[in-house]
């Protein structure tokens, strides 16, 4: 059996390959379709399994579950996905990539804080590496993984990773995430070279430990960044039609999703809708429709999202504008946690956890913590004009994800799983 190390190089496009030569210079190189959502989570699903999210399940960063009127990001269970991954059966290190909780892999690392009963987080990672990481690399930057300080250092630290993994271990597959590019091409309209370059020395030092222990590389991406300028609040105006409920509070105004006739998860450029009644939906298509910013509202079967997880309705924005998540129609009614950098509580993707109102505060409120005080890191905007770059749609090939590696590369998402089984056999 052949080593085969993949490379997940967020955001990488045909267009950025130019300033990447340590990843061209890998082997052959294509535009490669994604599914719809074009997003973390869906796009890795479709990867590992072949198949389409109406088959595998995984229709976005997060959706709605019915059962326990709950809207939930960001889960990293591997039992989620339907369908067998291309890792199964192989001696495999899966680093940092999604649903790597309970994966059936020998090696993996993952972010997981630990958590305490008076709210408190302590950062660490889950590391089943033998390899002790934190030990030989020090703590995982997770301030630089997610959040105002999102950066080059995460992507740093898990290429080392990987490359002490890789050395150490000699694992038939290796698989290592690099989110780096994911940062600032949400913050600006443009994409800066140095970035791209930036990325290229972290795969380096992945590519030089699969030279050193007879690894084929390939490296693929999830999705292709595009600048937008339209933020467009789907739930408010769901909203001021009567159709969304919210409750309020001493910690601001709550969405009740199970009171709602309608309400929109929001995920970058893509919003899954759900509606209560089904003898509703077509007069809400229809509303939505109308909405500036909106590019088609369709049903699932129509983008292969035809599963229980989806809402009724999928709505795409134009390619200028993407969907925040925000429901309350008054800054001053917004929740407690829209200030802060929450993904698991908020009700939908929120990029502007990339920006920070102000240094000072965010200086005072660790202040408050050192002396042990209760305090809350209340230091996102809720400007959404800020966020300049998004993604979830299927761009233009040279706008989209690429993959990169030996012979006859993909050029479907839906084909990378058969790809890798070749490489490895």
């Amino acid at each position: 059996m052949t080593r085969v190390c993949i490379i997940n190089a967020v955001g990488l496009t045909p267009d950025l390959l130019k300033h990447a030569p340590n990843i061209s210079a890998i082997g052959n190189a294509a535009a490669i379709r994604s599914p719809i959502p074009a997003v973390t989570c869906t796009s890795q699903a479709t990867l590992l399994t072949g198949k389409p999210p109406s088959e595998h399940g995984i229709v976005a960063n997060g959706w709605y579950y019915r059962e326990t009127q709950e809207i939930r990001f960001w889960q990293q269970a591997n039992s989620l996905i339907t369908g067998e991954k291309f890792y199964e059966g192989v001696e495999t290190a899966k680093m940092f990539w999604w649903f790597n909780q309970a994966a059936s892999v020998k090696y993996s690392a993952t972010p997981k804080p630990h958590y305490g009963c008076d709210g408190s987080k302590v950062f660490d990672i889950l590391d089943h590496t033998q390899c002790d990481l934190v030990q030989q690399l020090g703590p995982f930057p997770f301030f630089s993984f997610w959040g105002p300080n999102a950066g080059l250092p995460c992507s740093e630290w898990i290429a080392d990773a990987t490359a002490i993994v890789m050395r150490k271990h000699q694992p038939e597959l290796t698989m290592a995430y690099l989110p780096h590019l994911d940062y600032d091409f949400q913050r600006l309209p443009h994409h800066d070279p140095q970035r791209v370059a930036e990325l290229d020395t972290c795969a380096k030092r992945v590519i030089e430990a699969a030279g050193d222990i007879g690894a084929e590389v390939v490296v693929v991406s999830e999705y292709g960044l595009v600048p937008v300028n339209k933020p467009v609040h789907l739930n408010r105006h769901l909203r001021e039609l009567g159709w969304l409920s919210v409750r309020s509070g001493p910690f601001g105004e709550m969405m009740m999703p199970g009171e709602s006739g309608a309400f929109a998860v929001a995920d970058h450029q893509v919003a899954h809708v759900y509606v209560q009644n089904p003898a509703n939906i077509d007069q809400i298509a229809k509303e939505l429709e109308s909405v500036p910013g909106v590019a088609r509202v369709a049903r699932p079967v129509e983008l292969e999202l035809d599963h229980p997880r989806s809402g009724e309705l999928i709505v795409l924005s134009e390619p200028d504008s993407w969907f925040t998540y925000y429901y309350w129609l008054e800054d001053s009614s917004a929740p407690d946690f829209a200030r802060t950098v929450d993904i698991h509580r908020k009700p939908g993707y929120d990029p502007c956890e990339l920006f920070m109102t102000s240094k000072f505060r965010a200086i005072s409120r660790l202040a408050q913590k050192k002396l042990g005080l209760r305090y809350k890191m209340d230091v996102i905007p809720l400007d959404a004009q800020l966020v300049r770059g998004s993604h979830g749609l299927q761009n233009s090939p040279e706008q989209g994800p690429i993959v990169v590696g030996p012979g006859e590369v993909p050029r479907d998402m839906r084909d990378f799983k058969s790809y890798v089984q070749r490489l490895l056999a």
